[in-house]
Order: structure tokens, then C-alpha cells, then sequence
């Protein structure tokens, strides 16, 4: 199986929930240099079903994993947290680029091998970090990178929703379960990219109080985070409250305020106020997955490392694991010196119309819609 000229054959692997909500639909607003090539999943009712819808008829179980991967350019991983790590190696191993979900891993160690066979390879690892294409991103990025609030001093975030009972998302924190994986990278991405700093310093409190749900792992986290030059960046996560995601950065001279800010498929308002003077924007629904698609191809076509880079996952995870040390011990921990690599260019949005939303074939909201 080879690309069609000047495209990028794909397979999904794993075809839960976002699977079949964003990433298979993002596909045709990604044509211009992507091909949705290959479908891999345990469910056969799910391969045969989504394969019909999407016209792709190379399906794969898990075990013939090794197969798919001699048939593909790269792979889209959403799996469940803790199986990113193997499955990515794997593709390494075979030659096959890796855009991977985030957590991009459930370690460091994870992380820093995923990096290393990539590179050992010769293959492209992205983090599929949508918002990093996204207009009302990088609009804040810029208001907050020209000064115009002033010197930013202050971050504060919340990302909240309720995870249904059974839901893998409620599994042990060992398998990259909780609020701080799924949710608390939203937040821990967006202060270091606003601040354009490494945070050099982390606290945090969990709680889970009675609820049965979180036997496993925490409902709620509270985290700060010191960066250099007394900046402060702080935020809460949970999966056992209402659905909420918004931040706010605040400057010597104004602040602006995202809500919802880590969604990806609902209207976005960016209200910023500068010396007293407030201004409300509007951005409209859109696909996030899409541009992640045509960002990760056009760098495997011109052979050349991704914005989102492996690095990045690398650079939150360093954080998320700093914090569940904190939580599990008291006190902060202190972070290392790192080098996130380069920084987000506020030009690199990539707008493409919303994708309907399709019926879902044996997958369900982790949530309450």
C-alpha cells in the first residue's frame, strides 16, 4: 500500500470515543494531504461498521498490529492512556511515523523512549495537541507575546466534567487514569505557552471524598505551579463535577479570559481587557483534528520534526508527574532546568468548517453531554 502523490496514508488505531467523534470525520477536511488508509480495533462489529462508512477496507485486529504497520506511512493512536507507549514504539520500530493523543505517555521514561526510538528510526512523533492550530489560541498567545497585558503575572485555569461509572478514564493513575492525564495537560500546556516559560516548581492537593467512582484515582487535583520572575500559574481538575474548561491570564496592565477554553467543538469567546478598555471575540465552531492532521503530514512529507513535537508530551508530563509526587507526599517538588523547544508562532492556526457529528458504533461519551 504507498500514498497517493503528496498524501500521507494513515491508520487509526483504537476507535473509541474521539475516534469516531473527531478524528475520522477530521479526514475529509484533511484531504489535501492525508488518506484515512486503515482502521485498527478489537471490536469486528466496529471495524466492519466504520469501514463501510468511511470506504477504508484494510481492517485490522489488534493482534495483526504489525501488519497494519507494514501497509501505512503513519499512525493516529487513540488508544487508552497507558497503551500510547507500546504501540508508538512499535510503529518506530517499523518505520511508520506516530501522532499520538495526549498524555503522549504515562511516564517520563515512556515519553523520553518514545522520543528516542523516533529518532533512532528516522520517523516524525507528534502530540496532538489541537489547540495548537486553533485561531482563539493563538490569538491569546499573541495578545499575551506583544506585552499587550503588560507583563503576564498570573494564570489560573479550571477544566472540570462527570465521568461515568466504568469509564477508563476513572482507572488507577499507574494506567494514566484521573484528572491530571486527561485533563490537567489542557491547563499545564496552556500556562507554559502563555508564560513562554518552564514551570521550575509544583504543589498540589487531590481529593476523592465518598463517591465510589474514584476508588481508583483522584476526582479532584489543585495545582501551582512558580515559574521564573514570580509568576504563578494554578488550576483545578476534576472528573466528578460539572462540565467547565475556561482560563484566565492576568498582566501588570490587563488580562484576558478563554471559556470555554480547551473544548473542541463548541464556540469560543476571548475577552481581554487592556488598561480598562474590554473587547469580547467570538470564534465559531470548527475542527481542531483536521489541522492536526495537515500540520503532522506536511512535515512527514517534508522530513521534518513537528511543532508538537515529542518534546513537547515530554515537557508536561514532567509536570504531571511532579504533581501526583506532590499530592502523594505533601510539599512542592522541585523541576529540573528544560528546554521545551521551540515556541508556538501565533500564524500557525489552520482553519477548517466543523465535522457533523456521526452516531457512534459500540463507543460512549465519558460524560454526560
Amino acid at each position: 500500500m504507498t500514498g497517493s502523490a503528496g498524501k500521507v496514508r494513515y491508520a487509526v488505531v483504537g476507535l473509541g470515543y474521539i475516534a469516531q467523534v473527531a478524528v475520522l470525520p477530521a479526514f475529509r477536511n484533511a484531504r489535501r494531504n492525508s488518506e484515512l488508509a486503515a482502521l485498527v480495533s478489537g471490536d469486528p462489529e466496529k471495524l466492519r461498521g466504520l469501514g463501510r462508512r468511511y470506504g477504508v477496507e484494510h481492517l485490522y485486529s489488534y493482534e495483526r498490529y504489525a501488519e497494519c504497520l507494514a501497509n501505512v506511512d503513519a499512525v493516529y493512536i487513540a488508544l487508552p492512556n497507558h497503551l500510547h507507549h507500546s504501540y508508538a514504539v512499535a510503529a518506530a520500530r517499523a518505520g511508520v511515523h506516530v501522532l499520538c493523543e495526549k498524555p503522549l505517555a504515562v511516564s517520563v521514561e515512556q515519553c523520553r523512549e518514545m522520543i528516542g526510538e523516533a529518532r533512532r528510526h528516522d520517523v516524525r512523533l507528534m502530540t496532538a495537541y489541537r489547540l495548537h492550530f486553533d485561531r482563539a489560541t493563538m490569538r491569546a498567545l499573541e495578545i499575551a507575546g506583544e506585552g499587550r497585558l503588560g507583563d503576564p503575572r498570573v494564570f489560573h485555569s479550571a477544566f472540570t466534567m462527570q465521568v461515568k461509572p466504568g469509564n477508563i478514564r476513572l482507572g488507577p493513575e499507574a494506567l494514566g487514569g484521573g484528572p491530571v492525564y486527561d485533563l490537567g495537560v489542557y491547563c499545564i500546556n496552556a500556562a507554559r505557552h502563555l508564560f513562554a516559560s518552564e514551570p521550575e516548581r509544583v504543589q498540589a492537593c487531590s481529593r476523592s471524598g465518598g463517591d465510589l467512582r474514584f476508588s481508583q484515582s483522584h476526582e479532584a487535583l489543585a495545582a501551582t505551579m512558580a515559574f521564573q520572575d514570580g509568576r504563578l500559574a494554578s488550576f483545578t481538575v476534576s472528573n466528578g463535577a460539572e462540565k467547565r474548561g475556561w482560563y484566565e491570564l492576568i498582566g501588570t496592565h490587563g488580562w484576558l479570559r478563554m471559556s470555554p477554553s480547551y473544548d473542541y467543538a463548541a464556540p469560543i469567546v476571548l475577552e481581554v481587557e487592556i488598561d480598562g478598555r474590554r473587547r469580547k471575540s467570538r470564534y465559531g465552531r470548527r475542527d481542531q483534528f483536521a489541522p492536526e492532521l495537515l500540520a503532522f503530514s506536511a512535515s512527514v512529507l517534508a522530513g521534518r520534526d513537528p511543532e508538537s513535537s515529542g518534546a513537547e508530551g515530554l515537557a508536561d508530563l514532567r509536570v504531571v508527574e511532579a504533581l501526583l509526587e506532590s499530592a502523594r507526599r505533601g510539599g512542592s517538588v522541585d523541576l529540573p532546568p528544560f528546554d521545551g523547544g521551540a515556541r508556538l508562532d501565533e500564524n500557525q492556526a489552520i482553519h477548517r468548517p466543523p465535522v457533523e457529528r456521526p452516531e457512534l458504533l459500540h463507543a460512549h461519551a465519558p460524560g454526560a453531554s
